[in-house]
């Protein structure tokens, strides 16, 4: 298991039972330390402490999320806090750790009913929500936003155990129609996907992720990873030619229409393919040649033309999409499937295709890669888009993964589905979110063209012939962090400018 993979749930009660019931480690202790991980977190981002807030409510439930929280309440208290418990529901039998808890806090201090945290005092106050955690099934009919409301008014914080109420730790989809937004949300032991996905980043505020000594050896179910940076070997060659690197060919439009295949070849030869040519109809040409230097260019205006460009099996890798126009894509899309090139696939050979999705996903090959926005994903995979549009009525909730997932499946390549929280998804399981939020946010991303440059990111590594799917994943990454590092004011033609900075700046692992 590395450090970057994230859990569901279910696998992080597996995790939690499989050390349980090897003896490694007892609830109560796994408890004790998840409450103290909390305690360390809030001191590191609040470091005046009980100087800082008039009080610290902290609101128990009645599972092991309430237990956590009687804990936090238990050593604030030790350590001078004045602190407030307010609780809903009791421990029972079946959260004996919980009912431990509870019985030690009886020993310092009161709780009151739910009900009256409404009635708070006045004063600065930091809430603690430590009502439902990671197993939360259905919506939370609570005065979320009201409590919320008053503590910051005082010019108070809200700090939520695990993850925020009424968020699901899946999806990161809120259940029902509320969560308590949080400023600070402190998990234990691994990342769940819903503090990456859908709404999750928002409502969790600032993430901290604290160890509570679980090992974190193989597991046997397939995990989804958080992309982090990449490997420097992968993406840096030491030695070799051109031709070595890889030969990409990126298609074209027509007349005034080119664009966008010039931004996808650009960032292909930017991040490392050897070579780059553009296959542009008759019409375009002209333009391009006097818009080009490093690139190449081929003329291909229709699918013979691309059958015998491909018989130079010097040509590793294909991009076809960005500007190439519904009638060429409907023609050149299935000629260069028959290829069987590491493809990538996005805007026009994706849209082309929307009123029969099967006339393209019936060509498809192992080595392609669908890279659609949510409109694309939602017309090539109706079924799969609408339950992911569903409301969120009880958890866990279908998550992006779980689209991508299925979605790669029923295509039978892989499949990037972009948004800030872009997931990447093989036919075999294998999942990862290249998240551009919490401190990794990119907002800069979020015009025309950008996504092009990624397409061209990923052929111009696929030219290369590595492992494809990591190649994907590098790329995500590499295309969020030039934004990260251009900052304010990018558009597309930065991103590839970019590249050799954020190269350099790549260091060793």
């Amino acid at each position: 298991m590395a450090k970057n993979d994230l859990v569901t749930a279910s696998q992080m009660r597996a995790m939690e039972k499989r050390a349980m019931d090897a003896n490694e480690v007892s609830g109560l202790t796994l408890m004790e330390r998840a409450g103290r991980g909390v305690v360390s977190a809030i001191l590191h981002k609040w470091p005046g402490g009980q100087a800082t807030f008039a009080q610290a409510v902290v609101l128990c439930g009645p599972g092991n999320n309430g237990g956590d929280g009687y804990v936090i309440a238990r050593l604030l208290k030790e350590a001078g806090w004045n602190v407030l418990v307010f609780v809903l529901g009791t421990p029972t039998s079946s959260s004996p750790d919980a009912l431990a808890n509870r019985q030690l806090w009886d020993g310092l201090g009161s709780v009151s009913p739910l009900s009256e945290a409404l009635d708070l005092p006045a004063g600065q106050t930091l809430l603690i929500d430590a009502l439902f955690g990671t197993g939360l099934t259905r919506p939370v009919a609570l005065p979320m936003d009201a409590w919320a409301a008053i503590v910051r008014k005082a010019g108070g914080a809200v700090v939520a155990v695990d993850i925020p109420s009424g968020l699901c730790s899946d999806s990161g989809r809120v259940i029902g129609e509320q969560a308590l937004q949080a400023d600070l949300t402190v998990t234990f032991h691994k990342r769940k996907l819903g503090h990456f996905l859908a709404e999750g980043p928002a409502t969790c505020g600032s993430l901290v992720c604290s160890d509570i000594g679980l090992r974190t050896d193989d597991w046997d179910e397939p995990l989804c990873r958080l992309i982090d940076r990449p490997d420097r070997n992968r993406i840096l060659k030491s030695t070799g030619h051109k031709f070595s690197y890889g030969h990409a060919l990126v298609l074209s439009g027509g007349a005034g229409k080119s664009g966008a295949a010039r931004l996808s070849a650009m960032g292909a030869l930017r991040i490392g393919a050897g070579l780059v040519t553009i296959g542009a109809a008759k019409s375009s040409l002209s333009e391009i040649a006097q818009a080009i230097t490093s690139l190449m260019l081929t003329e291909i205006d229709d699918a013979r033309d691309l059958g015998e460009t491909l018989q130079d099996p010097r040509y590793s890798s294909l991009c076809l999409g960005p500007g190439l126009g519904f009638e060429r894509a409907r023609t050149l899309v299935p000629a260069a499937l028959t290829s069987k090139r590491p493809t990538v696939l996005d805007a026009d050979a994706l849209s082309a295709f929307a009123d029969a999705p099967d006339d393209l996903l019936s060509g498809l090959h192992e080595d392609c890669i669908l890279t659609p926005h949510g409109g694309e994903f939602a017309r090539l995979f109706p079924d799969i888009a609408a339950k992911l549009s569903e409301a969120a009525t009880s958890g866990p909730a279908y998550s992006k993964v779980d689209a991508a997932r299925d979605a790669a499946k029923t295509a039978g390549c892989m499949v990037l589905l972009k948004g800030p929280d872009t997931v990447i998804a093989a036919p075999d399981g294998r999942a990862a979110i290249c998240a551009s939020v919490y401190e990794n946010t990119a907002p800069w991303l979020a015009t025309a063209g950008s996504g092009d440059v990624l397409t061209g990111f990923i052929c111009g590594l696929w030219a290369r012939r590595g492992d494809l799917f990591e190649s994907a994943c590098d790329a995500a990454w590499l295309h969020a962090e030039c934004a990260r590092t251009f900052g304010p004011g990018l558009i597309a033609e930065d991103i590839p400018a970019m590249i050799p900075r954020v190269l350099k700046e790549l260091g060793p692992q």
